[in-house]
């Protein structure tokens, strides 16, 4: 196995350990931190695939979360279709969403397609908000059903391990298609657009594949949300949101599944540890968040291959010395 997949399943390891070691405390509130950083892990694996490799910035991630979310919900819940057929139907909705807006970004770019995707989510939101009778409304949807397991979960926090099982599966997937020849050709969009197009690259094709991609992950991690809150509110899917996921993803390292863990862990993290500091912690996130853009554009992952290289540096001129 090379050694690129040697270091993404340790990092993935330490992160299950972590999470189990967190979990055993009876913290309600940790707990709760720990859930939602799984789904915004899957959020922000998906966003990678569009903004990460292909370039292409996708301001619409809250919104195909919250059609996953409510998708879910009204079906599992008001149909009272079979949890794991209202899971299928969601993905196949995921890849329709994919492809209605892969679409436009083939004529549009950068600002153009940052506001497209900016209305869609806005439009999600309102109409959520606005279809009282389906969607709860501003109320909110509530008492959503799980998906079951091989057992039936007696409390939202042990629901916890069947969203670990899901996250693994997503970072899997993801670690297969960045380091495939669809990764390389997505990488090659991003990097050099007509340079991709004279190799005969296919960059239409690619490009709605790479937003197809991001839907799905995205709607996944809505069914995750919906499974373990068991509530849904339109403010919990505001544009605000997804400039959130799009900070996860510089922070950690853009193109890179380690990095995207690393960003997800620390942006969802660190506000929740500064919060100690009352009314000046958002402010302190957001200066942090800045010096990193400025320090350490690359993100955390860059910054940590360069220390490990560095250290091994060290270790091989000590032993030539010896």
């Amino acid at each position: 196995m090379k050694k690129k997949y040697w270091l993404i399943l340790l990092v993935s390891a330490v992160i299950v350990v972590a999470y189990v070691l967190l979990f055993m405390t009876s913290n309600s509130y940790i707990q709760s931190v720990m859930n939602m950083l799984l789904y915004n892990i899957v959020l922000v694996l998906g966003l990678n695939f569009i903004t990460g490799l292909t370039g292409q910035m996708n301001m619409a991630t809250a919104g195909m979360m919250a059609l996953g979310a409510y998708s879910f919900a009204i079906a599992d819940t008001s149909y009272n279709v079979n949890p794991w057929l209202s899971l299928l139907m969601v993905l196949a909705l995921g890849l329709v969403i994919g492809r209605a807006l892969g679409y436009p970004s083939l004529r549009l770019q950068g600002f153009f397609l940052s506001l497209t995707t900016i209305g869609f989510n806005e439009v999600v939101r309102i109409t959520v908000n606005n279809l009282t009778d389906i969607t709860g409304g501003a109320t909110g949807y509530k008492d959503v059903r799980r998906l079951p397991f091989f057992f039936q979960f007696p409390d939202k926090n042990s629901y916890f391990y069947l969203n670990l099982i899901f996250t693994l599966i997503m970072i899997a997937i993801a670690v297969l298609v960045v380091n495939s020849k669809w990764g390389r050709a997505y990488k090659s969009i991003r990097d050099n657009y007509e340079a991709a197009e004279a190799t005969g690259i296919d960059i239409a094709k690619l490009k709605i594949q790479a937003f197809t991609l991001a839907a799905v992950y995205s709607v996944v991690a809505g069914v995750m949300y919906a499974g373990y809150s068991q509530y849904l509110n339109p403010t919990a899917f505001a544009t605000s949101y997804s400039q959130n996921y799009v900070a996860m993803l510089m922070v950690g390292g853009i193109g890179s599944v380690p990095g995207n863990i690393l960003g997800a862990t620390l942006v969802t993290v660190l506000p929740e540890v500064l919060r100690a500091f009352q009314n000046y912690y958002w402010v302190m996130f957001c200066t942090i968040c800045l010096l990193m853009a400025i320090f350490v554009p690359d993100g955390l992952w860059s910054l940590l291959q360069k220390a490990i290289r560095f250290v091994q540096k060290k270790l091989n001129r000590n032993k030539e010395v010896a």
